[in-house]
């Protein structure tokens, strides 16, 4: 059974870092592109950082550019996305999504037969 399980939300200050993990079962990683994506109340989702798996090749938003940075580990079954600076705007449900044979950019732009996992809020606030 395919699995994603997202962790490491919370709330954090602007400004501050928080590093958010999802954890892979059912499938091998490798034939998969993984990347996180996010979605505030009123907005459609948003693909942020994609990685494939064949060539390590990412895409990254331009509203997280420079902020964020995706990484995967294909030993531990789990993709991780650091995020720092962040700002009242990056608070959304975060989730964790994986792709067979995509894009890294294809992913993050254009998702199809993607699996999904539960989310993981991420709360920026003073």
């Amino acid at each position: 059974q395919v699995q994603l399980v997202e962790s490491g939300g919370g709330l954090v200050q602007p400004g501050g870092s928080l590093r958010l993990s999802c954890a892979a079962s059912g499938f091998t990683m490798d034939y998969y592109t993984l990347g996180w994506f996010r979605q505030a109340p009123g907005k459609e989702r948003e693909g942020l950082s994609c990685i494939r798996s064949n060539d390590g090749s990412t895409y990254d938003a331009d509203s997280v550019k420079g902020r964020f940075t995706i990484s995967r580990d294909n030993r531990e079954n789990k993709v991780y996305l650091q995020m720092n600076s962040l700002t009242p705007e990056d608070t959304a449900v975060y989730y964790c999504a994986a792709e067979m044979g995509a894009s890294a950019r294809g992913l993050c732009v254009s998702p199809l037969r993607v699996k999904w996992g539960q989310g993981t809020q991420v709360t920026v606030s003073s």
